[in-house]
This record gives C-alpha cells, structure tokens and sequence, in this order.
C-alpha cells in the first residue's frame, strides 16, 4: 500500500466531518480528553492554527519544523500557498510558496547562523534548499549521475537529513528506494540501500534523520514504513539495526531530547483512517502511542498495534516545541490544518 497507489477520499469514515477544513465538530468528543501512555500525556488542542480556508487553503499537510525564532512552519502541497507560518499559539504570521506542487519533505538545519530549510518535492523529482523567507539558494536535482534510475520520473524524493559538516541526505521514499548521500556542494558521494526486502533495503524509506543521542558516532535513522521497520545506518551507508513496530506504519524519525517522535499514518493491517502517533524511549522501544493502543512487549516483541480513539486520520509529521508539545500535520484528511497536542 504504497501512498502514491493509495485511494484518496474526502470522506473518511469517522472523520468524514474533516471536509469543513475543521477538525472542531469531531474533536469536540474528546474535550478534556487525555491521550497518550507512562510519562508522554497530553490534552488536544481544540482548533489550533485553523485559518480561513478560503484564503489560506491547504491540501495534504504534510511536515512541520520549528524555526530559530520559535516559529511553526507548515508545508503544504497547496500551490497557492505552499509554506505556512504561525506563531506557537497557531496566530498566522505569513505564507509563501507556488513552486511546490509535490511539497512533501520539510527539514530544517542551523547553517552559519541562519536558517535553511530543505524541501523535498516529489513533483518536480528534486530537493530544493531556501532560506526561511523562500528564496531559493541552492537545488538538489534528479541524480542522473548515479546510474540507478532509468529517468527523472522514477526519482521521487521525500525527505532529507543533514548533517554537521553540511553532507545531505535524500530519501527516495517514493521512487528506487535509494538513500543519496551529497555534500554540501551537490556533488553526490555515496548511495546505498535501494528496493527490496533485505535488512539494508527498503520498502517505502518515507524519512530520514540524523541520531546524535548517545556518546558515539552520529547515525542515520530511515524508516522502512511498509515494512513497519526502523532502520539504523552509519553516516557512510552500512547497516547497523532495524527495529521493527509491528502494525505501526511510520513514517520520518524525529528527535527530541532522548525520545524519537513517529507519526504513524496507518495500523494494524494499514486500514484507512487508522493512525496514530508513536513516541520512542533512547533505546528505541514504543513507550506511548497517543490515539493508538497501549504498548506492550511480550517474548516475540512488541504487540501489534492499532488506533484506539478516532482522533486522527492519516499523521504525516510531528514537530515537537520546546515545551514538548507536539504538532501533527495529516496527509489525505479533508484538507484541515494540523492537529496541536498539550504535553501535560
């Protein structure tokens, strides 16, 4: 069930009310509601962020980062306004973006002292590099030069990680199923993985990020989500784990503190409308699953999981502030603006 293959609906069981571009009517069920396991709890937000639909439409929700200022930027697939700016209160700063009609990967790196962002667009079969105000610095295209793919159209890029020393790293989530490993400068260094079912390949590498938690060498995480797997790699490509998350359809890692953040965008068999959030401890166990089932862990492993509470539909991202509250933007969910979960 590959999301390119995925039917889209307007309408999606329980949460077919999503189609007014707001989540209120529905959620308004779970007021004072506490979702979420052990120490990681928190109370749904009634309406953050929602804007005038009109003026300022979304279509799939797809990333979110928090910038240098404290900002939430929102990417959305929507090429009347691809980038949307609020403050943590959900009030609408700005918006920019036309370009981005596969606006899909948004990642954020501290670079000199200014924020860049990488956009990941699954359209235009390229990443491209901005400042946070949208000007265009730098472009990552299609990787003719690897000698994997048979045309620009098999390459569709969803997410990037960077690291320290500026090297990107793009995951064709949708395309080969490579990982592409650049400098700073576009020059292509390396390139590992691909499609398959052996533990270094993937089925779906939907995300990537840089692991520095821990005393040793920084490591890349890249979820394997139709194969409900975490995947661990050195920075040079080589396999070191896989962590697997039985029923939970995850797609990119993103860390926070000690914990790894997992929007989890189907479950169980991957029936439709069925998501949930996944929250990792340091050593990459399930610990709490706001909306899904409790975590529990048996002699095989985890137990399969699956969406306890209808609250939301298809997750695509977390971003995690500060204060650890959390942000969830949804792919396929009538349109509406994301979803903000109070750490209580």
């Amino acid at each position: 069930m590959e999301r390119r293959k995925f039917i889209k609906k307007t309408a999606i069981g329980s949460a077919g009310f999503l189609a007014s571009g707001s989540v209120m009517g529905h959620l308004a069920q779970y007021k004072d509601t506490i979702i979420g396991h052990n120490d990681h709890r928190y109370r749904i937000d009634m309406g953050w962020g929602a804007l005038n639909a009109q003026q300022y439409p979304v279509n799939d929700c797809h990333e979110m980062v928090q910038d240098s200022k404290g900002r939430i930027l929102l990417l959305t697939n929507h090429t009347k306004n691809n980038v949307i700016v609020y403050d943590k209160s959900g009030k609408l700063i700005e918006v920019w973006g036309t370009e981005y009609p596969g606006a899909h990967g948004l990642t954020l790196k501290v670079e000199g002292g200014e924020d860049f962002l990488y956009i990941s667009d699954n359209a235009r079969h390229e990443v491209i590099k901005t400042t946070v105000k949208g000007k265009v610095v730098q472009v990552f295209p299609y990787p003719e030069a690897s000698g994997k793919y048979k045309g620009k159209d098999s390459y569709v890029p969803t997410e990037t990680a960077i690291a320290d020393n500026g090297d990107v790293y793009v995951a064709d989530g949708y395309g080969e199923q490579y990982i592409l490993h650049y400098s700073s400068k576009g020059e292509l260094l390396n390139v590992f993985g691909g499609k398959g079912n052996g533990e270094a390949q993937f089925q779906n590498a939907h995300g990537i990020c840089i692991d520095d938690r821990g005393n040793g060498a920084p490591t890349l995480l890249i979820t394997a989500r139709q194969q409900n797997r975490l995947k661990r790699f050195s920075l040079s490509g080589d396999f070191i784990a896989s962590h697997h998350f039985p029923g939970a359809f995850i797609c990119r890692p993103v860390i926070d503190g000690e914990c790894v953040y997992l929007a989890t965008i189907w479950s169980n068999n991957g029936e439709e409308g069925s998501g949930f959030i996944s929250i990792l401890d340091k050593d990459n166990n399930l610990i709490s699953a706001p909306g899904g089932c409790a975590p529990k862990y048996g002699e095989g492993g985890l137990n399969k999981m699956y969406q306890a509470l209808s609250i939301f539909t298809h997750p695509h991202d977390v971003c995690v502030d500060e204060d650890e509250n959390l942000y969830v933007a949804q792919w396929n969910s009538g349109k509406t603006y994301p979803i903000k979960l109070v750490r209580t």
